[in-house]
């Protein structure tokens, strides 16, 4: 019999869709100042935003859980939200999206080798990197339909990460401590080659204009990481509902 141990996500999920619905989307006809740094760091990030989800849904299904792969559907729609909102912000500032961009593409490739879990580990480098850059956005770009975006996407990360980390944490049960805690100081080495290399090296120029230096960005990012891994690895408690997550943005 299938369990489903992911009903209080999936009533957030479907609450924020409402919610979504009901405050429509940021003013776009008031237009965007963009500089040309800031464009490039967008499109870039626009580009990960963007997919289909296809490979995540299947393999949460072939977990067994259908609560959990309801849940995925759910997440996969709001990823596919931002990308269309941040094409949508890039269009308010006169520029165009990119057909694809080689960090992504290597991180999809990544996600791909294996299982679940794999996928979701890398997934999840991806996430928390997210979670700095637009904290970066919101708060440093002087732009309001900008930091209006920011502040969206970033309320949504800020559940993904703790949806993911559960997962993880269930997915990893079954290792001896050891072997879980090797498993996640690997993910913590990926994750800050991740933010320096293509991270800070891609963005630098706009994470400079937006008032982060690259070795902070760096810092924060694996300073984030920290907490998130002991989650997942059973030092830290399990992870709170959803409810404890919503951003007040």
């Amino acid at each position: 019999m299938i369990k489903n141990g992911y009903a209080d996500w999936i009533d957030d999920f479907t609450a924020e869709r409402e919610r979504r619905a009901a405050l429509g989307d940021p003013d776009w006809e008031r237009g965007a100042l963009l500089t040309p740094a800031l464009i490039r760091s967008v499109q870039r990030f626009q580009v990960g935003e963007d997919g289909d989800g296809a490979e995540l849904r299947a393999k949460a299904r072939r977990a067994g859980d259908a609560g959990y792969t309801e849940a995925v559907g759910f997440f996969v729609a709001e990823e596919q939200n931002h990308a269309r909102i941040l094409k949508l912000l890039l269009a308010a500032g006169g520029a165009a999206t990119l057909s694809g961009h080689w960090s992504d593409a290597a991180f999809v490739r990544l996600r791909r080798l294996l299982g679940l879990r794999t996928e979701l580990l890398v997934l999840m480098v991806a996430e928390v990197v997210a979670l700095r850059y637009y904290r970066a956005l919101r708060d440093g770009c002087a732009d309001p339909l900008v930091s209006e975006v920011a502040g969206r996407i970033l309320g949504d990360e800020e559940r993904h990460v703790p949806f993911h980390c559960r997962r993880l944490r269930e997915g990893f049960a079954g290792l001896p401590p050891a072997g879980r805690r090797a498993v996640t100081a690997g993910w913590r080495v990926l994750l800050a080659a991740a933010a320096l290399v293509v991270v800070a090296h891609d963005h630098g120029p706009a994470l400079r204009a937006l008032g982060v230096g690259r070795l902070a960005f760096v810092r924060d990012v694996v300073r984030l990481s920290g907490p998130l891994a002991a989650t997942v690895d059973g030092r830290a408690a399990a992870p709170a509902g959803p409810a404890a997550h919503r951003s007040a943005v």
